[in-house]
């Protein structure tokens, strides 16, 4: 590890899947403000829409989603009812039926609903939203509960994508995680999947989780390579117990040190380029031609709560409990326990919970955030002029930036700023220099590497 990685490496950062990040949303957020956003849409404009099923089969104990344990599938159906009913809400109050360019269904796992009801969901958003041509319809799902009616299902209705949690195919690790699938049980479910016409597929794989080393990951990598898959996402576990309380069940003294999660991070990221795959960001790798790869070379990338992406709609619906949205107005949030959720659906009120408008310099940091985290470099004069401030906004940045320079992590001259290569794992530390409401907040993050 060089000396500006081991100095930054535990720095608590957010991972800016949004600027401002939900924490600093606001709490009793008004209806009344994200009915009137929704309202000022742009009908020509393609939305996106995030579909949120917060229910699994089975816990898995590094995982720090909102998720709820479906022993039984009544809960999910109702779930699913007051999703279709939110729905509704919000198609009548946007101003005409919206085109729509992305949508993905994340959770949880949103192959736990029945595959009858997905039909039924898809045909009402098909009814109330217009869905272009090549629209991009995504879908998360899991290898070990995946059955062949909801794969049939899924590429009947027109799924464009489908991703998995693999995680790590090291069988202690998978033991010490409580998710066990073996790679003949991923590969089984990419062949379903893509006999069915859904060709594009993305792995998620984790560093940083108990008893792994860096050869355990090179090994699941090399693994996953063979498979093909189109996106990896390669995410440092977030060891969160005081979040998410089923983390509690890993113990500390298994994790690895930032050393050793720095190692596994590299040894990973090395080798899929090998692999032949095209880094993304700080934490993404597509085949070349994959619209992800297209995006990150043609500087058209994008970062939202799904991560890296090549959606550039400033319109986000977020739909489900939990979920957040975006508009060109700012963030919403709707409210996380699914009683409550759907106790706000059946009084007729879109679920809102939390949310921020934009205001002051939200905007052009947001961008300057979203162009270090995607691209590694960004023009911070050029930045201020595009969004009508003074040269010298950053004013009060510049010691950071500096010390930042030094340290060897940047680059810096005549407003431009660019990460080193010893700089690269470290964009979530010199976006967080950008980031005027961390300044005075005692919200923990996770680290940066």
């Amino acid at each position: 590890m060089t000396s500006a990685l081991e100095k930054y490496a535990t720095s608590s950062v957010p991972r800016y899947t949004s600027y401002p990040t939900a924490p600093h949303f606001v709490s009793e957020f008004p209806e009344s403000v994200y009915r009137g956003w929704l309202a000022q849409l742009d009908q020509d404009k393609p939305i996106s829409l995030y579909l949120h099923v917060p229910f699994c089969k089975q816990m898995c104990w590094y995982c720090g989603c909102n998720m709820k344990l479906a022993a039984r599938y009544e809960p999910v159906a109702t779930y699913f009812k007051h999703m279709l009913d939110e729905v509704e809400m919000l198609a009548d109050a946007m101003p005409a039926r919206m085109p729509v360019g992305h949508l993905h269904f994340g959770g949880g796992t949103p192959t736990v609903l029945d595959p009858e009801d997905l039909a039924t969901l898809m045909a009402v958003i098909a009814d109330r939203f217009r869905l272009i041509e090549d629209a991009e319809l995504a879908i998360e799902s899991d290898p070990r509960t995946l059955t062949d009616a909801m794969v049939e299902k899924i590429g009947a209705i027109g799924f464009t994508r489908a991703s998995f949690g693999v995680q790590e195919f090291d069988p202690k690790v998978q033991k010490a995680i409580n998710r066990i699938q073996p790679p003949e049980m991923v590969e089984n479910a990419m062949d379903r999947f893509r006999s069915v016409g859904v060709k594009k597929l993305n792995f998620d794989l984790i560093y940083g989780l108990p008893y792994q080393t860096a050869e355990d990951l090179r090994r699941t990598v090399e693994q996953c390579i063979e498979m093909k898959p189109d996106r990896v996402a390669l995410f440092g576990y977030a060891h969160v117990p005081w979040v998410a309380s089923n983390q509690k069940m890993i113990p500390t003294e298994a994790l690895p040190t930032p050393a050793q999660r720095a190692e596994q991070a590299r040894a990973a990221a090395d080798a899929l380029v090998k692999g032949g795959y095209v880094r993304i960001g700080i934490d993404h790798f597509a085949l070349p031609g994959d619209k992800l790869a297209e995006a990150a070379k043609n500087g058209a990338l994008h970062r939202n709560f799904q991560g890296y992406t090549p959606d550039a709609s400033p319109t986000l619906i977020g739909i489900g409990a939990t979920s957040i949205g975006r508009t060109p107005h700012g963030y919403v949030q709707n409210i996380s326990e699914t009683g409550a959720y759907m106790r706000a659906v059946d009084a007729g009120k879109l679920p809102v919970a939390r949310g921020h408008a934009f205001k002051d310099q939200d905007e052009l940091r947001a961008h300057v955030i979203e162009r270090i985290m995607c691209d590694g470099k960004v023009d911070l004069t050029a930045a201020g002029r595009q969004f009508g401030v003074a040269d010298d906004w950053y004013a009060n940045e510049r010691e950071a930036i500096e010390q930042l320079q030094t340290d060897g992590v940047i680059t810096y001259a005549s407003g431009q700023l660019a990460l080193t290569a010893v700089g690269q794992p470290l964009a979530r530390v010199v976006a967080a220099v950008f980031d005027t409401y961390l300044r005075n907040s005692s919200v923990r993050h996770s680290i940066a590497v």
